[in-house]
């Protein structure tokens, strides 16, 4: 049902979202291959924080496709390599190395700016957490709005909060993974 209500709502739908909350724990996802659940070697502690800027889903796909067809080599290299980035973290969480999964979040949110999804309020945001103590952090979903997710030491949850909230974050949620 979760999955008929996004194809409503975005149009294309990863699946990525029901399936997260059917499995109640991380998952390895590659549209046409079969879903793989992992552990976290340790614990994750989140920071989600919303932009308060509605993403449009279905325009940003639209876009990036339009973009890939014009430019196709450029967006063929950013995808490749946003791909081994989603690889060495899934090993960076599997192995609970939140220093190096920080990193990879980093490096992640520059290549899905690159590819133009991110946002200058998406910018901000990521910028503040980072200089209020997140390891890394990085957009969430198809961009231009919505959320961006933060890791962070426990000891620093409280201060990082503070100054996504000063940076103009409406909403924060706390999860700890794992």
């Amino acid at each position: 049902m979760v999955y008929e209500v996004e194809k409503l709502h975005h149009g294309t739908p990863s699946g990525i979202d029901n399936t997260v909350v059917a499995y109640e724990r991380p998952v390895y996802f590659v549209r046409d291959r079969r879903i793989e659940t992992f552990s976290p070697g340790a614990p994750l502690h989140l920071l989600i924080a919303d932009s308060g800027i509605p993403s449009r889903t279905k325009e940003v796909v639209g876009d990036v496709r339009a973009a890939w067809e014009k430019r196709p080599a450029r967006y063929d290299f950013l995808f490749d390599r946003i791909g081994e980035v989603v690889d060495e973290a899934r090993e960076a969480i599997e192995a609970g190395d939140v220093y190096t999964l920080g990193g990879l979040m980093d490096q992640n949110h520059e290549l899905l700016r690159k590819v133009g999804v991110s946002s200058p309020e998406l910018d901000e945001l990521i910028e503040a957490a980072r200089y209020g103590g997140a390891l890394g952090a990085k957009l969430s979903g198809a961009g231009r709005g919505g959320n961006i997710i933060a890791l962070v030491e426990e000891f620093a949850v409280d201060e990082v909060e503070e100054v996504l909230r000063a940076a103009g974050a409406r909403r924060i949620i706390y999860a700890v993974v794992g």
